[in-house]
């Protein structure tokens, strides 16, 4: 699974209940599937079958309905994770079962809903035989370690805290916009880029990430390339990421090139917005008399543009 993959995925769905094949590299494929899901705040399920190597074959052998059964009992992310890790351990072995304690604290040390947390801690110390207590404790003191980490780093980095700050002030409206102009591009045709260059540089873009992916895109663009996978590949995994949201968003663009003209009109009507508060401002100051004069034609003629314009 990739991150697209992962991407459209969650764009359609919350939760996403995994099945892949019981062999090891159908696991290896579940462990990275949940590590990409994860990240994207997906409910995320685990499928676990019996009597078949994948699903094709369970359904023949077992029919639909006793599928759908086993897609209504999947287990969560922490009980597959802990059953997996049981699987490698013997509980009879004090040295195994307190590593097994160990490894279960810190998963769900991790778990940010604290009623969550209580659940699990009461069901698995059920169902392993491990004291409430004890893991209850490990758990606390793992979160309150992680809590006190994040503290000391906020102290430690006022710089980076400056710059979030300075990127936040990149209104929603503009960054959704932004994005709509990647996205058309990421369509790869040199052609549109032609257009969208005209009217639209660089500098226009307003958040960081977006004008670093625009630089890229329109550096690539020039020299002919379009071949969109491969340009990605040479990305950070910071842009590539922004990339896949951006691909999984429906910006419901039905016909390309009104879109291409509602977003260059849209900048046109903030450059000239732009040079309408300039002009309003200089009116404030002590002004030749033409010079007043040639300000308020200029200003006019501003006024009936942005009328023109939806």
């Amino acid at each position: 699974m990739t991150q697209q993959q992962g991407w459209l995925l969650r764009k359609n769905s919350e939760q996403i209940v995994l099945s892949f094949d019981s062999d090891q590299a159908g696991l290896n494929a579940k462990i990275r599937a949940l590590d990409i899901l994860q990240n994207m705040g997906c409910d995320i399920r685990v499928l676990q079958m019996d009597g078949a190597k994948d699903p094709d074959e369970y359904i023949i052998k077992y029919g639909n309905a006793r599928f759908l059964n086993l897609v209504d009992k999947a287990l969560s992310v922490i009980e597959f994770k802990v059953k997996l890790l049981k699987q490698t351990l013997n509980l009879d072995n004090i040295n195994d079962k307190i590593k097994f304690l160990n490894e279960i604290a810190k998963l769900i040390s991790k778990v940010d809903n604290t009623i969550e947390k209580e659940i699990y801690i009461e069901k698995i110390a059920t169902e392993y035989q491990i004291s409430k207590e004890a893991l209850t404790a490990e758990v606390n003191k793992l979160t309150y370690a992680g809590t006190k980490s994040e503290k000391v780093l906020e102290k430690s980095k006022p710089v980076v805290t400056h710059q979030i700050q300075k990127e936040q002030t990149v209104s929603t409206a503009v960054k959704k916009r932004e994005n709509t102009v990647l996205s058309i591009l990421l369509m790869g045709d040199l052609n549109v880029f032609q257009i969208i260059k005209q009217s639209i540089a660089v500098d226009d873009f307003k958040d960081e990430l977006n004008k670093e992916i625009a630089k890229k895109l329109y550096e690539e663009f020039e020299k002919g390339n379009n071949n969109i996978n491969g340009i990605m590949d040479n990305l950070s995994e910071l842009q590539q990421n922004h990339i896949t949201e951006i691909l999984a968003e429906d910006y419901e663009i039905d016909d390309i090139e009104k879109a291409i003209d509602d977003v260059v009109q849209s900048y046109e009507k903030d450059r000239i917005n732009e040079r309408k508060f300039q002009i309003l401002e200089l009116l404030e100051t002590d002004l030749e008399a033409e010079q007043k004069r040639e300000l308020e034609k200029e200003l006019s003629n501003i006024i009936i543009k942005l009328a023109k314009i939806k």
